[in-house]
């Protein structure tokens, strides 16, 4: 029982492989669908799609569930952590930046005249997982404290970047347009990347899962509003609660600097 975590921890490892299989063979297809207006140019979803995001989702419940099987069996060791980050930087660094490559082709491929996307003008992608990984390594090297994380932690990013393809699909407020720039994607990329190794101070919900509600109000406030937003924004939804996310911990500071 005792290598039950690491156990659960490989099969995170393993449906971030399998999320990068799936996302690799997506491919964003041109549509003739004529309206009253013009050309419906572009549909971007597919099977493939799906299940690359639906095995990105199963590798985050499965990181949640290794952490709480092991504080369950009071096992703990290097090699679980290690073997933890490791997981992580492949399902929510390498598969979502394989989600904004294939994001990054599809915008480039709709500019006028366009033929191919050039290699380095999708590259971009790929820092998500160096961000990523230096991210967790940082992680790895400070001081635990439960208090709070000291950048986005990787996971949050990897989910809601596997969000984009359904947001995509589904058009929630007719906000697919937006993806429609690459420079936008970039400017999502980068403003990602900083978060994560930022040392912005991003709150736990430890506190909230040991019924401490009176000093968790805002992650309380963020927990019911994300459960709400996902019922009503749908696929939109995850980024909402992301960005609130952001915000509640940044009007946070000064009280994560007293609880550390």
């Amino acid at each position: 029982m005792k290598n039950l975590p690491n156990i659960i921890t490989l099969g995170n490892l393993f449906c971030g492989c399998v999320a990068i299989a799936f996302i690799l063979h997506w491919q964003p297809v041109f549509s003739v669908e004529y309206n009253l207006n013009n050309l419906n140019p572009w549909f971007s979803g597919s099977q493939q799609a799906y299940f690359g995001c639906l095995f990105i989702f199963i590798a985050a419940f499965l990181d949640l569930l290794d952490g709480a099987a092991a504080r369950a069996l009071g096992v703990s060791s290097p090699i679980g952590k290690d073997l933890d980050s490791l997981a992580d930087i492949v399902s929510f660094g390498v598969a979502p930046a394989m989600i904004l490559m294939k994001m990054l082709w599809a915008a480039w491929m709709r500019q006028p005249n366009a033929i191919d996307a050039s290699v380095l003008l999708i590259s971009p992608a790929f820092l998500l997982a160096c961000f990523g990984a230096y991210r967790l390594a940082k992680f790895n090297n400070a001081p635990e404290t439960t208090a709070y994380f000291s950048g986005v932690p990787t996971p949050a990013v990897g989910l809601v970047v596997a969000s984009l393809p359904l947001v995509l699909f589904y058009n929630p407020l007719n906000v697919a347009q937006v993806f429609n720039s690459p420079w936008t994607i970039y400017l999502i990329i980068a403003i990602l990347c900083w978060l994560m190794i930022s040392n912005i101070r991003f709150f736990t919900l430890k506190g909230l899962m040991k019924g401490n509600f009176k000093e968790n109000i805002f992650p309380a406030v963020w927990l019911g509003l994300s459960i709400l937003s996902i019922i009503f924004l749908k696929t939109l939804g995850i980024t909402f609660s992301f960005l609130l996310y952001i915000i509640l911990s940044l009007g946070m500071q000064g009280k994560l600097k007293k609880v550390a």
